[in-house]
């Protein structure tokens, strides 16, 4: 009986539970505490749960003055404690999706959450999934380890997926305001997650099925992927035929119609558009299909990293100077401008790459002020103070990230040489002959 659970919810005396407290999870339990509905958060990270009961965050756009007012409010918990999954009437899962080094689906965060959610099951939960992944994992994944309970789904549970929409930094759209696609395993599911979500979202986009709410994550971050790799590959095009690309973009985007301006850089961050189309790629191999466009962009966004060093070191040997042993700054650790959020940055590799050719490599990055362990990457830094007199001091300065707060009149007035991969020079005073578009 799907009415006591519709209820519940709709009088807001529903325990919303989720799992994995990052830039994900942590939005989620912001709206929902501020629609009058409990939260009870759940990670495995004990150092997130003690700050965030301390009322700290750890996420730049979101404040510890609203962690704390959450905490305080006594609607909102954290919890390493994985046997309170029975106490929630609705978990959302937001838990990493990343690719194994064969590009590859890593099913491992999802099938260990299913799990623990298993041992823990009652009759009348609402699970959703929202991390990002292929189209057919509802089902095809979490349904047979759910089941394993021995409950049904559709009658003693209710099952959906609703991909995640977050982009750290927009100010125009929100957690709140973003429209929130729902995709329910049968009608129950759908009529359970939709007036979940209606209490804490202004728009709500319900859909067919699990696998089309799956399939519209994918084909948004697979449309951003393919359109900037074609600018990365004009970029390249472009910077041999000595054109500018950056000002071909600005012509062509005053077209008010049958174009959308999209812009290169030195490879792609974040979590979702680096890594979710090669899910779909992968998911096409099983239907004896190969989806050539996606892997063609995937490839030429991957090869930006190289392309950059190779126009530092082309830079660098125009002056008489050698890659190896020269001193390099690089500007920007995170993925994009005003974020703090480091998930498949560019950067990262961009050091790793320097530091491999034998550079001394140190990085700055306002929101970033120490690197930390990921899967990949255990770069062990920490972010320089910029001064005059310290930019003077390296043999060039690489911009990967276009922070709106550098002084890139600073930066020009004294840095020898400048590897700008963003355009963030752009109109500043003096740069002739030292700045490098890449």
């Amino acid at each position: 009986m799907i009415q006591p659970l519709l209820k519940k919810i709709e009088s807001k005396q529903a325990v919303i539970g989720v799992i994995g407290l990052g830039y994900v999870g942590l939005p989620l339990v912001r709206e929902f505490t501020r629609s009058g509905l409990r939260v009870l958060g759940f990670d495995i990270d004990p150092a997130k749960i003690k700050a965030l009961m301390a009322g700290k965050s750890y996420i730049e756009h979101i404040s510890s003055d609203v962690v704390r007012a959450m905490v305080r409010s006594g609607l909102f918990e954290a919890t390493a404690d994985f046997d309170r999954l029975n106490e929630p009437d609705c978990i959302i899962i937001c838990v990493p999706t990343p690719l194994t080094k064969q590009r590859e689906p890593d099913m491992t965060y999802i099938e260990t959450t299913a799990n623990d959610i298993a041992k823990r099951l009652r009759k009348g939960q609402l699970v959703i999934l929202e991390s990002t992944t292929y189209p057919g994992t509802t089902r095809e994944v979490m349904l047979p380890i759910l089941a394993g309970s021995g409950l049904k789904v559709g009658k003693d549970f209710y099952l959906a997926f609703s991909p995640e929409r977050e982009d750290p930094g927009r100010k125009d759209y929100s957690t709140k305001t973003i429209p929130k696609v729902v995709g329910g395993y049968d009608r129950n599911s759908l009529a359970a997650a939709v007036a979940t979500y209606r209490q804490a979202i202004d728009k709500v986009v319900p859909v067919s099925s699990c696998e089309a709410a799956e399939a519209a994550k994918i084909l948004e971050n697979t449309y951003r992927c393919v359109n900037i790799a074609m600018v990365n590959e004009l970029k390249i095009l472009f910077d041999r035929m000595g054109i500018d690309v950056w000002e071909v973009i600005r012509a062509a985007a005053t077209k008010p119609f049958g174009f959308t301006p999209f812009y290169p850089g030195p490879g792609l961050g974040g979590h979702c558009i680096p890594i979710d189309p090669f899910y779909l790629a992968w998911k096409a191999r099983q239907y004896g299909l190969t989806t050539r466009f996606i892997e063609l962009a995937g490839e030429v966004n991957a090869g930006m990293p190289r392309y950059v060093v190779s126009r530092l070191i082309d830079a660098l040997n125009q002056r008489g100077k050698p890659l190896k042993g020269s001193k390099v700054l690089v500007l920007g650790l995170a993925y994009k401008k005003d974020i703090d959020d480091v998930r498949e940055s560019p950067s990262l590799e961009l050091i790793e790459l320097l530091k491999h050719y034998g550079a001394k490599v140190d990085y700055n990055d306002p929101h970033v002020p120490q690197t930390h362990r990921m899967r990949e990457h255990n770069l062990k830094m920490t972010s320089k103070r910029l001064s005059p007199k310290m930019l003077a001091g390296y043999d060039t300065v690489l911009i990967s990230t276009d922070h709106g707060a550098y002084d890139y009149q600073m930066i020009v007035d004294n840095a020898r040489l400048i590897v700008d991969t963003r355009n963030a020079t752009k109109g500043v005073k003096g740069g002739k002959g030292k700045i490098v578009k890449a």
